[in-house]
């Protein structure tokens, strides 16, 4: 790879930018506190369904589609407020200039003006619609009523559920049938299998599920288009994807972007997908990929409404994860959002679109459906001890890994059991897992509000006045690691699965990174499940098993006229008497050689396979290799 590529990680620099707090608890139209009442938002719903004619099922159900009852202060270049997700397609970029890239952003692609709509339906003001929960619910079923209307459907808040379809489908704001036809199908899923759940400003939301046959033919109506992808597009049906493509262009001197041709999945596998966030707008994102200078990465989802721009075709290898060997196996998916904002740029249109796509992805290059193969970029461990403290910490700690692997049709609670002693995964829930998260805007301790976090912290004793533990490669003098907002030193992630270490009352300790972490796991309210797998161990007579953060061929494995990629142990010791949850027993062993930008310059462009096997482990926040000769692989009890 080129040296532009070598040195840099990923499209997002993750500067930590400045977020404005959680969205305030709103207040209701009539001056009451609504955030002071968990029943505000469901009485809403039912007073805008009486009032508009919609039924109440269909209304809660394009809400939860849209941001599952949340209400949400702003995503993206154009809004998406509240829990309709009310899009001002006027706002223009709220936050230009953040992150990487200084230069101003062109226009917002094109988006459907809902806010004004809704502001004209209602006779409301925008700022109203925005801010209070009552207003904005009272704004999303004024649509629904009018496109039912202009459709010459039947209204009524006791219609028949389906014959809203085509009103569902127009609500996802595309103009492509199949997009809005995919919309309207999640939307119809949750009224037909019910949902429940406390939104993240405290309101409790139910939809009791009912029987309900949609009118899918009725989407013909609306009068969309049929999609026609221009270039190589590799996306699934109902999901809004566009060509935007990376260059790949010489720069002279022997240096050229921005990024490598290969022949994947032949060579090398394709085996991960890797899960970003770009922190950047999404129209500073598109300008990045876009620079011959800079890097590329596969997919970039827009914040606002899920629409995916791909830059690169499946079988070349971007330069996205930091790592070159994980690079040349994975897949990389860039997310519109800052880290340390968290929810206010994760939106539920983002999340769906991400999971359709990777869904897609993983079953056309068989991934499994796991946090051992569909991970963050925060889980990439470095390749060297030199690297590791530089390695990124995106998506970061709000992301909602829980719902995501929902979404994903592959639930992270699979495969537990109640009898497995061995093993944990990390499950604490997330919307009421509210962990301590400091500087989130760099200089002030305070920063970061109370959102719902996807981790619990690992101490050094069974009691939370212990210190956290230290993570030896992010500070090797041994200090206990911190809340900040981009310390991953001490968090246990939702998803991963850990070794337990023994067990005190309450608490449970898990190997990490070499040392004891205690985390409180009562019975009552457990933050993790036992599970079934294995682990893996220092072979008898080792003092301690080295880990790497790449799985590189035996130097035999090297033709002549390519060198030897040396094998360098990370810092971390796995010793003796410790164990790791194995994650992967079928990691490919190879060396991708790729550093010139002819593919026809002899002994380039070439996959250089070994016979030496490795294993994937759990041993920490990221994960790490370790050589099949150097451990035995143990079932868990």
């Amino acid at each position: 790879m080129a040296a532009l590529g070598a040195l840099a990680a990923v499209a997002a620099g993750m500067a930590v930018a400045s977020p404005s707090a959680q969205a305030a608890d709103p207040t209701s139209s009539n001056g009451a506190s609504a955030g002071s009442d968990p029943a505000s938002r469901e009485r809403a719903f039912a007073a805008a369904s009486a009032e508009y004619g919609v039924p109440r099922t269909v209304l809660e159900a394009v809400s939860y589609a849209q941001t599952r009852w949340d209400f949400n202060p702003g995503h993206s270049t154009s809004g998406g407020y509240g829990p309709m997700h009310l899009v001002d397609a006027n706002l223009g970029s709220a936050a230009e200039g953040r992150g990487l890239g200084d230069a101003p952003a062109p226009a917002p692609a094109p988006a459907a003006d809902t806010l004004g709509r809704a502001a004209t339906l209602t006779g409301l003001p925008e700022a109203a619609l925005r801010t209070d929960e009552r207003a904005n619910i009272r704004g999303g079923a004024a649509l629904l009523a009018a496109t039912q209307k202009r459709l010459g459907l039947p209204t009524g808040a006791s219609t028949d559920a389906g014959q809203w379809y085509a009103a569902v489908a127009d609500a996802s704001g595309s103009t492509e049938q199949d997009v809005a036809s995919a919309f309207a199908d999640d939307a119809y899923s949750v009224i037909a299998s019910g949902a429940s759940r406390r939104t993240v400003d405290g309101k409790q939301v139910s939809l009791v599920p009912s029987s309900v046959k949609p009118q899918a033919a009725q989407v013909g109506r609306l009068g969309l288009h049929k999609k026609q992808n221009a270039g190589p597009v590799d996306c699934p049906p109902g999901l809004d994807c566009e060509w935007v493509p990376a260059p790949y262009q010489d720069l002279g001197g022997g240096d050229y972007g921005n990024h490598d041709l290969a022949n994947r999945p032949t060579a090398p596998k394709i085996t991960n997908i890797v899960i970003h966030n770009t922190e950047a707008t999404y129209d500073t994102t598109l300008k990045l990929a876009t620079d011959p200078t800079y890097l590329a990465w596969n997919y970039t989802l827009r914040s606002s409404d899920g629409h995916v721009a791909q830059h690169l075709q499946a079988k070349d290898v971007g330069w996205h994860a930091g790592n070159w060997y994980i690079n040349g196996h994975s897949i990389g998916l860039e997310h519109e959002g800052f880290a340390a904002t968290g929810a206010q740029w994760f939106s539920e249109p983002m999340y769906r679109s991400s999971a359709r796509l990777v869904r897609y992805l993983a079953k056309e290059y068989d991934i499994p459906l796991d946090m051992q193969h569909i991970f963050g970029h925060d889980q990439i461990p470095g390749v060297t001890p030199a690297n590791v403290a530089g390695m990124h910490w995106d998506p970061g700690p709000y992301w909602n890994w829980e719902h995501y692997f929902q979404l994903l049709g592959a639930p992270l609670q699979s495969h537990t059991s109640g009898a497995a002693k061995d093993l944990v995964r990390i499950l604490p829930g997330f919307e009421d897992n509210r962990q301590t998260v400091t500087y989130c805007d760099g200089a002030v301790a305070d920063s970061c509000g109370s959102q719902p976090t996807n981790f619990v912290y690992l101490h050094t004793a069974p009691s939370e006045t212990a210190p956290l533990v230290n993570d030896i490669g992010r500070n090797s003098k041994g200090a206990p690691s911190t809340t900040s907002v981009s310390d991953i030193g001490a968090r246990a992630q939702a998803g991963l699965t850990f070794a337990v270490a023994e067990r005190q009352g309450d608490w449970t300790a898990i190997w990490f990174n070499g040392v004891e972490g205690w985390f409180l796991n009562p019975a009552s309210a457990p933050a993790a499940v036992p599970v079934k797998g294995s682990y893996v161990v220092p072979k008898a007579g080792l003092a301690k098993a080295p880990v790497y953060g790449r799985a590189y061929p035996e130097a035999s494995a090297y033709p002549a006229g390519i060198p030897v990629q040396a094998l360098a142990p990370l810092q971390y010791s796995f010793a003796a008497g410790q164990r790791y949850a194995v994650g992967d027993l079928t990691v490919p062993t190879d060396y991708y050689r790729a550093v010139t930008f002819s593919p026809d310059t002899p002994n380039d462009h070439l996959d250089v396979v070994g016979q030496d096997r490795y294993y994937q482990i759990s041993l920490g926040h990221r994960f790490a290799f370790v050589r099949a000769a150097d451990v035995d692989v143990v079932k868990a009890q």
